[in-house]
């Protein structure tokens, strides 16, 4: 069940803070990482959690790994210098990818999702509200692969742990709005508690088995999770109170 569209019917601002976002990781992708090619750029800035739990940069050496089906050896780069404290590569790897299907994929559900919640939080709290749910995200993925004991070297990078936590906003306060999905060659209307339900618990299921991160499955679903959770507990806080009671007295009149 693959979203393409939502309901906009309602949306009175042009949510160009959606618009910037998306624009800056396909122009990080492009231009830094070089269509996800420039590996030592993207192992400098990508979020290592040995890196966030000592606070201190970690310099490695390059390494041969063998590919197990073709035989071929393959070098892997080591991580290198970050030129910013390392706390802050929470934010630059919100917005870089590991491919284009990573990128495309994060950026079709932020383009469907996030327009609304920016239209109901505003531009200033929609930007803050996508920046804190992806660090708590991070976090989440950090501390899990922690107490996991999965490597710690391992960088780790995408929106999604930001997207999963518009998502979790955007189910508390859009639980009914008409999501336009694509399954099995149809296109479908169908209320985004189904569309965002799924999506959630389908992490939790893949996740249990995976909760240190990317080592085994190659996706980060702690953050995902974490990033949903997040967004589902902050969304009220961010939500304007003019907003708030036009959204109670819509529901008293039915």
């Amino acid at each position: 069940m693959i979203p393409i569209s939502d309901d906009n019917s309602d949306r009175t601002r042009t949510p160009f803070v959606n618009y910037i976002l998306i624009a800056v990781n396909i122009f990080v992708f492009i231009m830094y990482q070089k269509f996800g090619t420039d590996l030592n750029f993207t192992y400098s800035y990508a979020a290592v959690p040995a890196e966030i739990l000592t606070g201190h940069d970690i310099v490695t050496s390059s390494v041969l790994v063998t590919d197990p089906l073709t035989g071929q050896q393959v070098e892997i780069p080591g991580l290198g210098v970050t030129a910013i404290p390392v706390w802050l590569t929470l934010i630059t790897s919100m917005f870089m990818h590991g491919g284009f299907a990573h990128l495309g994929g994060n950026m079709l559900y932020l383009w469907i999702f996030g327009d609304n919640l920016e239209d109901r939080l505003g531009h200033v709290r929609y930007f803050l509200f996508y920046l804190l749910c992806g660090i708590i995200a991070s976090l989440t993925h950090v501390f899990s692969d922690y107490l996991f004991g999965e490597n710690h070297l391992i960088p780790s990078l995408g929106a999604s742990g930001a997207i999963s936590g518009v998502m979790g906003g955007y189910l508390l306060l859009f639980p009914t709005r008409r999501v336009t999905v694509f399954l099995i060659f149809f296109f479908i209307p169908v209320p985004a508690f189904i569309v965002l339900g799924s999506w959630i618990l389908l992490q939790v299921a893949n996740g249990t088995g995976y909760l240190g991160g990317s080592e085994a499955s190659g996706i980060a679903y702690a953050a995902h999770i974490g990033g949903f959770i997040a967004g589902l507990l902050l969304i009220k806080k961010f939500q304007p109170e003019d907003a708030k009671i036009s959204l109670k007295r819509r529901y008293n009149r039915y």
